[in-house]
């Protein structure tokens, strides 16, 4: 098997995982753990397996000079994002966080415009157009509370901030994973994103009762999370990124509404509504427009 294969087998391995997440995340929060609370236990636990895996080889080094975009990495793709998505995780449902993480790959588009000058066409204008008018449906228009969610339209809003960091993280973060082998890279983006998250993160990381913790409802979860949604899928993303596109990698989210809302519904920890199908078309119609190739004909 190919190693362009093998991204694409790490890139469906790492959208299956973080489908179940949705779900599993959701009901953990607020009840053992708070959302910021949580995210500082993600990038802790991220940190001490890559760090314990560095061990055992000799990795690169990281030059000086691309010290600050792997800064800026870890602000957008293990604080911001993280943070984002597990607050609107909080505030909103599993269904929306499922649907609205599709608009990535439309934001990878636009920021692969405006940073590697891709060239826009009108379908794919139509298409940008669309996806963010039904990511502004979900957020405007679909009901104010629900259960176990208090505040939807926030928590969509916050969805929206999650996938634009990620998108962005994608796409600068192609070159340093093509340059520096996986487990450096990730070491040291996991750490910075602990260092920067813990004065944020710390006081709702001490509220949690450890000694108190039931093992099926919280602790299994919470290792879900911290070794499949974070050092897995980080992990898995890196591989795909290092042999596909960072455009490519995002195309892959569109399985997640197919995971994320089977398992949120098959266990009853959400419903579908008529806004969430209405939404949902609008943003898979823009990946369609932006992500399909026009075809030229030769006279």
């Amino acid at each position: 098997m190919n190693k362009r294969s093998l991204g694409f087998l790490a890139a469906f391995g790492a959208t299956l995982i973080y489908g179940f997440n949705h779900t599993i995340a959701k009901n953990v929060m607020p009840t053992y753990i708070e959302p910021f609370g949580f995210i500082l236990l993600r990038v802790l636990g991220a940190s001490i397996l890559f760090w314990t895996l560095s061990l055992f080889y000799k990795g690169s080094s990281i030059e000086k000079k691309d010290w600050p975009r792997i800064v800026l990495c870890s602000l957008l793709g293990m604080v911001i994002n993280m943070l984002a998505f597990f607050k609107g995780l909080e505030l909103s449902t599993p269904v929306n966080s499922s649907i609205l993480i599709t608009i990535a790959p439309i934001l990878v588009f636009i920021f692969s415009a405006i940073i590697l000058k891709e060239k826009i066409r009108a379908m794919k204008v139509l298409g940008i157009i669309s996806g963010f008018i039904g990511a502004i449906t979900l957020i405007l228009y679909t009901a104010k509370t629900g259960l176990n969610a208090p505040n939807i339209p926030l928590g969509n809003s916050l969805f929206f901030l999650n996938s634009a960091t990620y998108g962005l993280y994608l796409i600068l973060i192609r070159p340093m994973i093509a340059k520096y082998d996986l487990i450096t890279l990730l070491k040291w983006l996991f750490t910075i994103g602990f260092l920067i998250n813990l004065p944020v993160t710390y006081s709702e990381f001490l509220n949690v009762s450890w000694n108190t913790l039931p093992l099926y409802d919280a602790i299994l979860p919470m290792i879900y999370v911290v070794l499949g949604t974070t050092f897995f899928t980080y992990l898995l993303n890196a591989f795909a990124l290092k042999n596909l596109t960072a455009s490519s990698v995002s195309s892959f989210i569109y399985l997640q509404p197919i995971v994320g809302i089977a398992y949120a519904i098959g266990t009853k920890n959400d419903t579908l509504t008529f806004i969430n199908v209405l939404g949902m078309l609008l943003i898979f119609l823009g990946i369609y427009l932006v992500t399909k190739k026009v075809e030229t004909v030769k006279i």
